[in-house]
């Protein structure tokens, strides 16, 4: 009797969600290894991705000059300031809206959130406090002061990447983290989510493709 009881117990957890429990991790191609956090019914990266190659091993292109990175249409990575040292290991990397296309991005068994994959997630937060506080990492580490709300009840442990403009230049750092989606508004522009220092909320967005922003996946 008290087994059964128990495997209900489970069962009413699993059908409730669960927010901020951290699961298991997982592998890039690269050998990256990555926490993940169960949000409601989701599985999400708790890093941002980092990985230099698609999950058939091929590699992604580095682009670090900024007239170059400019006039890509294909895809393409890099580094916040081209420096890997100080922030290939916190931040991950950049990537442009093309490699995110390749549907090969993330670990297989993976792939870059929709935008209905993002709004899935923001909707179940908002059950509890304000969204963007609890996405965010606590503490001013990473975060410039005064990293507003910060609580990170999610888990998601957001970190402010910064991004890469379409003229090739690295903004924001500490200020801002911005990823992906991977559904596009029209020919040009796709919707984007980020987080801000100074403010509790999470925020929507379009950018243009050629931009570089941090990527989180989430599980198939």
């Amino acid at each position: 009797m008290l087994q059964k009881k128990i495997k209900l117990f489970a069962v009413a957890i699993f059908l409730l969600g669960i927010t901020g429990c951290q699961t298991h991790s997982i592998k890039d191609v690269d050998g990256n290894k990555y926490k993940t956090v169960t949000i409601g019914t989701q599985v999400w990266m708790a890093e941002n991705l980092k990985t230099t190659k698609y999950n058939d091993g091929t590699e992604i292109p580095l682009v670090t000059n900024n007239d170059n990175w400019a006039k890509l249409t294909t895809p393409a990575y890099s580094w916040y300031d081209n420096d890997t040292s100080e922030n290939k290991k916190t931040y991950g990397a950049l990537y442009n809206w093309y490699s995110v296309n390749t549907n090969k991005l993330c670990p297989k068994g993976w792939h870059v959130p929709t935008d209905g994959d993002w709004m899935i997630m923001v909707t179940y937060l908002k059950e509890g406090e304000s969204v963007g506080g609890s996405m965010k990492e606590v503490g001013t580490n990473h975060w410039k002061i005064p990293n507003t709300g910060a609580t990170n009840k999610s888990g998601f442990t957001a970190l402010p990447g910064g991004y890469r403009s379409v003229e090739g230049i690295f903004n924001y750092i500490g200020i801002f983290g911005y990823w992906w989606s991977s559904t596009e508004y029209n020919n040009t522009t796709v919707f984007f989510w980020y987080l801000r220092y100074k403010y509790n909320s999470v925020y929507k967005d379009r950018s243009e493709k050629y931009c570089g922003f941090s990527v989180r996946c989430i599980m198939d």
